[in-house]
């Protein structure tokens, strides 16, 4: 679901009944009450998964992909496209999940890259009031291009659900992209469902 600020529609992205192997994605398109409480930093536009299981802030003017397992945003629509952030959830069943080893899981997954990495930055934590946050950055050469380029990569956890992010872009960019990266760990909002796409009425309101 992407809520378009200057727009006043609701999108919704919906899967298709579908056979195996066979996804299809349906667009539909809602009109915004006018008391709707939807909102988003200025250039930017709300994404919300599963109602809102996972919810943040991507630029409006992206290109929007979705994907079998995961949601992708591009600058431009491939392969013209020049840097992408994805992302994936899963629900958790109801347990106590404050000590799980957020760092060493990112740890691992920093540590299995296969990419040609040169440099790799510390893990930063961020707490916030319903969820826990970790995430690092490398730097790596893209053979393809021979070409500096940076990966960033999330996970948060809260509410019973898990996401992981991943931002790749080039080098180069990075003071014109990074952030986006800001903003979307600033508006990153995890189990807080919404009652009503319309209105952006959420619980526990």
């Amino acid at each position: 679901m992407l809520y378009h600020k200057d727009g006043r529609v609701v999108e919704s992205p919906m899967m298709a009944k579908r056979k195996k192997d066979n996804l299809r994605w349906i667009k539909e398109t809602l009109e915004l009450k006018d008391d709707h409480r939807w909102q988003c930093s200025p250039g930017y536009k709300v994404f919300v998964a599963d109602r809102g299981a996972v919810r943040f802030d991507v630029p409006q003017n992206w290109f929007f992909e979705p994907d079998v397992k995961s949601f992708k945003f591009l600058d431009r629509e491939p392969p013209d496209d020049d840097c992408r952030l994805e992302m994936s959830f899963n629900r958790l069943p109801d347990a106590d999940w404050s000590l799980f080893p957020l760092k060493h899981t990112l740890k691992k997954i920093l540590q299995d890259e296969k990419r040609d990495m040169i440099e790799c930055g510390e893990i930063i934590t961020l707490k916030r009031q319903t969820a826990r946050i970790v995430w690092a950055e490398i730097k790596f050469i893209d053979k393809q291009d021979s070409r500096e380029a940076f990966s960033r990569t999330c996970i948060g956890l809260g509410s019973n659900v898990q996401c992981l992010i991943t931002f790749d872009y080039w080098a180069d960019q990075a003071e014109q992209l990074t952030p986006v990266w800001d903003e979307v760990l600033r508006s990153l909002t995890l189990g807080l469902y919404i009652r009503d796409p319309m209105s952006g009425t959420a619980f526990p309101d």
